[in-house]
This record gives C-alpha cells, structure tokens and sequence, in this order.
C-alpha cells in the first residue's frame, strides 16, 4: 500500500536498515517527496544533529499522529 505522506510529517521505520544502524520504530521527519511514494527522512538525535538520511518508500514507514484522529461528544 503505497501511502501520500507530506513534508515535515513525523513517521517512524516498519522495517530495520542494518547497514545504516537502523531499527524498526525509529522515529524520523520526511525532509522533501522525491516522487510519488518516495520520500528523503531525516533521523535526528534529541540535540538535532542529523545522524542518518535515506530514500524510503511510503511503505516502509508508518506516519505517527500526535493527536486524536476525531473528538469524542
């Protein structure tokens, strides 16, 4: 399933990248869509610095939502 994702949205890895010293659920922030489905992001560590920045597709990542998708009555 190959998912529309926007600049800026935070996601996080469904799948490890070993070479690159990646882990499912790493958390990291699309940077610029390079083609539909395709995305360059960007793993930061908590000052900020990037430490790793790859091409993935829409489906080796999941979007992370930090608010509620609907309001309860």
């Amino acid at each position: 399933m190959v998912m529309d994702l926007e600049r800026l949205s935070v996601v996080a890895l469904v799948e490890n990248f070993p070479e690159q010293g990646l882990r499912r659920g790493q958390v990291g922030t699309i940077v610029e869509t390079l083609t539909a489905g395709v995305y360059e992001v960007e793993f930061s560590d908590e000052n900020g610095s990037t430490y790793a920045s790859l091409a993935l597709h829409g489906d080796q990542l999941m979007p992370l939502h930090y608010k509620p998708g609907h309001q309860a009555a």
